[in-house]
């Protein structure tokens, strides 16, 4: 037996000591107002991961789109953890999929974000694609109160 488990036995009066429990999970908002506040604010920066990855993938491009892609994995599924339901998935990836849309229009003059290239089409597919797995991971467990 060593010294460590000698204290720690001596010191809780001779039994073996048990674990602290895991701290609670962070409450996830139950209001109606809470939640649809939170898929707006998911909305909002799906938009702005969408148009800046727009803009890094295409500048930057094998590490700008590897970059891109992966900060759009992490709203997808921050938003997933965010609301604890797939919904939040759908909200960021709708302004997602919105802000990467109208970048890809154009303007009459002929100039535009996506130029067509092999790294824009992985951008929109990939992240379309992860959208997809983000949403189909499982429900988080709500914690009860």
């Amino acid at each position: 037996m060593s010294a460590a488990s000698r204290a720690s036995r001596a010191s809780s009066g001779g039994s073996p000591r048990t674990p602290a429990p895991a701290p609670a999970p962070a409450a996830l908002p139950t209001s109606r107002g809470a939640r649809y506040a939170w898929y707006g604010a998911l909305v909002v920066l799906g938009a702005l991961v969408g148009t800046a990855g727009g803009l890094v993938q295409a500048a930057w491009f094998p590490a700008g789109l590897l970059l891109a892609l992966l900060a759009t994995a992490a709203v997808f599924y921050g938003g997933l953890r965010a609301t604890g339901t797939q919904v939040g998935v759908v909200a960021a990836g709708i302004g997602w999929l919105v802000a990467v849309i109208v970048l890809s229009f154009g303007r009459p003059e002929g100039d535009g974000v996506f130029g067509g290239g092999g790294g824009e089409l992985l951008f929109l597919f990939g992240g379309m694609a992860i959208a997809v797995i983000c949403a189909t991971l499982s429900r988080l467990p709500r914690p009860t109160p």
